[in-house]
C-alpha cells in the first residue's frame, strides 16, 4: 500500500490542469487537497497505526472552540476572545509522554513546529501564523499538558468560515489529517451551509465524529438536539454523539465551569484508555480516507480526460488549418496558377515566339543544338523567369500561412482555454517572409544541382552545362508548375503551348523517363520545404499545449484509484476494515 500511496502522491502533484475548461479550478483544488492529505495523514497513519489519535476541534467562527478546549484541559491553553478571527495559529495539545509522535514532521509535514515555553499561558500569535502563505510559513504550536490523556491529542483549529482565506485553508488541511473530529457549533448556527459541506466529507471518510452544541439556552436543549440529530441522520452521520453545552457565564479567566464539559472530557478519556479501540478507530478512519482518496483520484482522471479532449480540439484546429495551407500551396504549384501573370510573361519572353517551338517539333534530333544555342545566347532571360517564379511562389506561401494562422486563432478564441493560451503565444523567431524567400532560393538551387547531376550522367559537354543549366532548370520549374500530374495533361495547362516548350526542352535534353523522375524529385523537394516552413509556424501554437502532454494520463490515475480500492478490499476481506468504531457512547445516547 505504501508504494501505491507514493505513486499516487507523485501523480497528484504532477497534475496542473493547465487548460481553462469547466471544472479545472475545482480539479486543481481536489488534486492538491488529496495530495496534502496523503502526506499529512494517510501515509503517516499507515506507517504508525499505534500512534495517538488526533482529535481536531473545528467549527464556525465564534462557536467557542478555544473556550471548549480550555475547559476540557482545565486551564487556559489556547487563545479565545471577541476579535475575529481568534484562532490564527493551530495549537496541538498532547500528553508529555507522547511528545515523540508530534515533535517531528510525521504528520502535517508542511507546518513548522513551535514548542510552548509556558504550559500555563495562552498560545501566542506569531508572525508566521499571521502569514501562513509565506514561504516556509505555517506553524503548529505544540503544547504538552499532563491533563491530556495518553494516546490522544487535541488540535484547536482555525475557523472553518474564517474571514481570512489562509485560516480556512489551514482548517480544511487540519481536518483532513484528523482521526476524529469534534465539531463545535452553536444553537443558532448549527444549520449553516459551510460546516455541513465538511460534515458530508467526514461522512465520506467514515471518520469518527462528535458534535458539541454550544451556548444552548435553557429549556430548548432536547428540541435543538432532536433537530440536529435529524440533520445528521440525513447526512449519514446519525451515529455521531451530540454533547450539549448550556449557555453559561465565563469566569475571570474566560473559563466555563468544569461540569459543563465533563461528558465530553470523559468520552475522550474513555477513547484514550482503550488501546484496541484506538487502533480500530485509526484503522477505520484510515481506510475511509483511502476510499475517499480513490474517489478523488478518479475525479482527477475525469478532469484529465476533459483536459485531453480540449487539447485535442485545439490541436486539431491548428493542424487542420496548416494542413489546408500546405494543400493550398501544393495546389497552386500543380494547377498552373503560378504560370499566370509575370511568370508566364517572362517565360514566353524567354522561349521566344513560335520559331523556337517549330524548330523543336520539326526536327527533334536537332533539339540539343538548338537548345544549346538558345541558352548560350540568352542566359539572363532564364534568371528573370526564375525571379518571377520566386516572387509568385513566395506570395502563395506567405498568404496561405497567414490564412492558417487566422483560422487557428479564430478556432482557439471560441473557448476560454484557447483564449488564455493565445495570451501566451510566443513571437515568431525571425522574419517569416525572409525565411520563405530563403527556402525558395534553396529549392531553386537544388533544381540547378539536380539538372547538373543529370547532365553529368548524360555526359553533356562542358559548354552545354556551362550555358544551359539555368535554362534547363527553369524549364523544369515550368513543367512542375504546369499540371497536376507533373508531366501529363500539359495541353490543358494555363500556359498552353509555352508550357509544352518546357516539356519539349527537357525531353530533348534528358529523355522522357528522366524528365518524369526529375519533376517528381523537384516536387517532393518543394513539398518538404513548404511543409517545414508551415510546421515551424504551427509549432508556435502546439508548444502551448505541451504542458498537458507531460502530465499523468487519466488511465494511469484510474489504475492507481483501482489499486487503492483493492488494498482496502483486501483489508475488509481480512476482517480489518469493517470494525466497530471503538468509541464509547455519549452519556444519554445509545452507542
Amino acid at each position: 500500500m505504501l508504494a501505491t500511496l507514493h505513486h499516487t502522491s507523485e501523480a497528484l502533484r504532477g497534475l496542473t490542469f493547465p487548460l481553462a475548461v469547466h471544472g479545472a479550478e475545482d480539479a486543481r483544488r481536489n488534486a492538491a487537497t488529496a495530495a496534502a492529505q496523503l502526506d499529512d495523514y494517510v501515509v503517516p497513519r499507515v506507517r504508525s497505526l499505534d500512534a495517538p489519535l488526533l482529535a481536531v476541534v473545528g467549527g464556525s467562527t465564534g462557536a467557542g472552540k478555544s473556550t471548549l478546549v480550555n475547559a476540557i484541559v482545565g486551564h487556559p491553553v489556547t487563545r479565545s476572545g471577541a476579535i475575529r478571527p481568534t484562532t490564527r495559529q493551530p495549537v496541538l495539545l498532547h500528553h508529555p509522554a507522547d511528545d515523540r509522535w508530534f515533535s517531528d514532521q510525521r504528520i502535517l509535514p508542511t507546518l513548522s513546529r513551535v514548542r510552548a515555553v509556558d504550559a500555563g499561558s495562552p498560545a501566542p500569535v506569531t508572525d508566521e501564523a499571521r502569514n501562513p502563505d509565506l514561504p516556509g510559513a505555517g506553524t503548529l504550536l505544540l503544547r504538552p499538558d499532563p491533563m491530556i490523556p495518553l494516546g490522544l491529542a487535541l488540535l484547536d483549529a482555525p475557523d472553518l468560515d474564517s474571514i481570512a482565506d489562509e485560516n480556512r485553508r489551514l482548517a480544511n488541511q487540519l481536518l483532513a489529517a484528523a482521526d476524529l473530529w469534534v465539531f463545535v457549533t452553536t444553537a443558532n448556527r448549527y444549520a449553516d451551509a459551510v460546516p455541513w459541506k465538511l460534515l458530508a466529507d467526514a461522512a465520506a471518510r467514515d471518520i469518527l465524529l462528535a458534535v458539541v452544541l454550544d451556548r444552548v439556552p435553557p429549556g430548548v436543549e432536547e428540541e435543538i438536539r432532536g433537530d440536529l440529530h435529524t440533520l445528521l441522520a440525513a447526512a449519514e452521520l446519525g451515529h455521531a454523539p451530540i454533547f450539549i453545552v448550556p449557555e453559561l457565564p465565563l469566569d475571570a479567566e474566560g473559563m466555563l465551569p468544569a461540569e459543563a464539559v465533563d461528558p465530553i472530557r470523559r468520552w475522550l478519556q474513555a477513547l484514550a484508555a482503550d488501546a484496541a479501540g484506538r487502533r480500530d478507530i485509526a484503522r477505520r478512519t484510515l481506510y475511509g480516507a483511502v476510499k475517499s482518496l480513490a474517489g478523488r483520484v478518479d475525479a482527477a482522471a475525469d478532469a484529465q480526460d476533459d483536459q485531453l479532449a480540449e487539447q485535442r480540439r485545439l490541436q486539431d484546429a491548428v493542424t487542420r488549418a496548416y494542413d489546408n495551407a500546405l494543400a493550398g500551396i501544393l495546389d497552386a504549384t500543380q494547377d498552373g496558377t503560378l504560370l499566370r501573370g509575370e511568370v508566364l510573361a517572362r517565360w514566353q519572353d524567354f522561349v521566344g515566339t513560335g520559331e523556337f517551338m517549330r524548330g523543336l517539333e520539326s526536327r527533334v534530333g536537332r533539339a540539343r543544338d538548338a537548345i544549346g544555342s538558345f541558352f548560350t545566347g540568352r542566359p539572363t532571360r532564364a534568371v528573370t523567369v526564375e525571379s518571377a517564379i520566386e516572387t509568385g511562389l513566395h506570395a502563395v506561401i506567405v498568404e496561405q500561412a497567414a490564412q492558417a494562422a487566422e483560422k487557428a486563432e479564430r478556432a482557439w478564441r471560441d473557448a476560454d482555454a484557447g483564449r488564455d493560451l493565445l495570451a501566451g503565444l510566443p513571437p515568431r523567431e525571425g522574419d517569416f517572409s525572409a525565411e520563405v524567400a530563403r527556402e525558395i532560393r534553396a529549392w531553386q538551387k537544388d533544381l540547378l544541382d539536380l539538372v547538373s547531376a543529370e547532365g553529368a550522367n548524360k555526359r553533356f559537354t562542358a559548354r552545354m552545362l556551362s550555358f544551359g543549366v539555368n535554362g534547363v532548370a527553369v524549364a523544369l520549374m515550368v513543367v512542375v508548375f504546369a499540371s497536376t500530374a507533373g508531366l501529363s495533361g500539359l495541353e490543358i495547362g494555363v500556359a498552353g503551348g509555352s508550357a509544352v516548350v518546357g516539356q519539349k526542352v527537357l525531353e530533348a535534353v534528358f529523355g522522357e523517363d528522366a524528365v518524369r523522375r526529375l519533376a517528381r524529385t523537384a516536387r517532393d523537394n518543394l513539398r518538404h520545404r513548404c511543409e517545414s516552413l508551415l510546421r515551424a509556424e504551427q509549432q508556435r501554437y502546439l508548444v502551448l499545449l505541451e504542458p498537458l502532454s507531460r502530465q499523468p494520463e487519466a488511465a494511469a490515475l484510474r489504475t492507481l484509484a483501482n489499486e487503492l480500492v483493492s488494498h482496502q478490499a483486501r483489508q475488509d476481506d481480512a476482517g480489518q476494515g469493517s470494525v466497530d468504531d471503538g468509541a464509547p457512547a455519549a452519556e444519554g445516547q445509545e452507542q
